[in-house]
């Protein structure tokens, strides 16, 4: 089943965000927007946060889920509402349909992250699990609609989810109205879109700039072809954007409006999370990330004052432990080392000895006697270290070295 409509073409514009906005009050959150000296130092300009991690059900897709819900006709609101998704886009419907009495069925992945799961039963969903990847959530929520009549809720391909979305373009303006470049991240398109005509319809000359992950980003070649291009298997971390295809109504609104759209690394997301956490004191998901990711990537890039908008904070507690340990890497601040030395009583002792007076944070040992490779007196020690960054990385191997341990690796 297909959930277009005549309606998904309607041009979005500055009047629809307005009125999404009046929609909101009391309902949605005008999230706060927060300084970043150390991104500010970095680009040479003012940089400031815009906190959507902060917002209901922790990201932007309370805004637009919420407007389309609130538009639909009576008879349409009886039949209830459907959506898809692995997460956000989860709870923004279930949360939008409990404060407007609309009953709500949400398809998840099984995969879904537990977290996820228990936060879109508690705001009301009745959440079915289907499916290992979202394309086959998609596919039996639609098919559910077929059958059941219930509204598909699209996260990004509709108007209304779009000027919903807009409004945080309209308290960027209210918050910083000296804003000269607007970083935002893309999946399939509606917050950028949204925040564009917001944006752009007051103040023309702030640059938009689009971030997605090099591992999902279809808007380049999209843009390039003039037209929607899938991507096939998109790959990264931030589930956020990890959408293969642009939607057709924000694509077209993202070609006229947006300035310019960047990818950013695997490593450039988790040093950036990692930014967040350490140096900001927010909890954001390597989606809502990927603004930061961006600036930190090519801080020269941008011209100031940068609104950077974090779009959420909803990141599985697992994945926020990988990502953190993967953003110490990318830093320089987190060592793995492999090395050899004599089997004898005392020699891992010793060999911690000299970490510690390397100031080397030790936080796991690896100690193989047993092995081909292995000389009858030979033992190799695997060490995952924390380190103060690159150059504490190679004080801490030539400490090793000039100790008489053979560093393998």
């Amino acid at each position: 089943m297909s959930y277009r409509t005549a309606d998904s073409f309607r041009t979005v514009t500055l009047d629809d965000v307005r009125g999404a906005q009046k929609m909101l009050s009391g309902i949605a959150r005008v999230t706060a927007m927060e300084g970043s000296r150390h991104l500010s130092r970095l680009v040479g300009s003012a940089v400031h946060l815009k906190c959507e991690n902060l917002q209901r059900t922790g990201s932007f897709k309370l805004r637009g889920a919420y407007v389309r819900i609130a538009g639909l006709l009576p008879e349409e609101r009886a039949a209830g509402v459907v959506a898809a998704s692995a997460g956000n886009h989860a709870q923004g419907v279930a949360l939008a349909s409990s404060l407007l009495g609309v009953r709500s069925t949400v398809f998840m992945p099984k995969g879904a992250p537990l977290p996820k799961i228990s936060a879109t039963r508690e705001y009301g969903a009745d959440v079915r699990l289907h499916g290992q990847v979202v394309d086959e959530t998609l596919a039996a929520a639609q098919e559910y609609a077929a059958e059941t009549g219930a509204v598909f809720i699209h996260p990004f391909d509709h108007p209304d989810v779009i000027a919903g979305q807009g409004t945080v373009g309209l308290e960027i303006l209210e918050q910083c109205p000296e804003v000269r470049t607007v970083v935002v991240g893309i999946g399939g398109g509606g917050l950028a879109a949204g925040i564009a005509i917001a944006v752009k319809s007051l103040r023309p000359d702030v640059r938009i700039v689009g971030v997605q992950a090099a591992g999902a980003a279809a808007y380049p070649p999209s843009l390039a072809a003039g037209r929607p291009v899938s991507v096939e298997n998109p790959v990264t971390m931030a589930d956020g954007i990890r959408v293969g295809r642009p939607g057709d109504v924000p694509f077209g609104i993202v070609g006229a409006l947006v300035d310019e759209v960047r990818t950013v690394t695997e490593d450039e997301l988790s040093a950036a999370l990692l930014l967040c956490l350490e140096r900001a004191k927010l909890v954001v998901e390597p989606a809502g990330a990927s603004p930061v990711a961006a600036l930190l990537g090519d801080p020269g890039a941008f011209e100031g004052p940068v609104v950077a908008v974090l779009s959420g904070g909803n990141v599985d507690p697992v994945l926020m432990q990988r990502v953190l340990r993967h953003g110490m890497a990318a830093q320089g601040r987190y060592l793995a080392v492999r090395l050899r030395l004599t089997d004898r009583p005392g020699a891992l002792a010793t060999l911690l000895g000299v970490l510690s007076v390397v100031d080397a944070n030790v936080l796991d040992v690896s100690h193989v006697r047993t092995d081909p490779r292995l000389g009858l007196t030979e033992a190799e020690v695997e060490l995952h270290l924390e380190t103060k960054g690159p150059a504490h990385c190679v004080e801490v191997g030539e400490a090793l070295r000039a100790a008489g341990y053979r560093v393998i690796d």
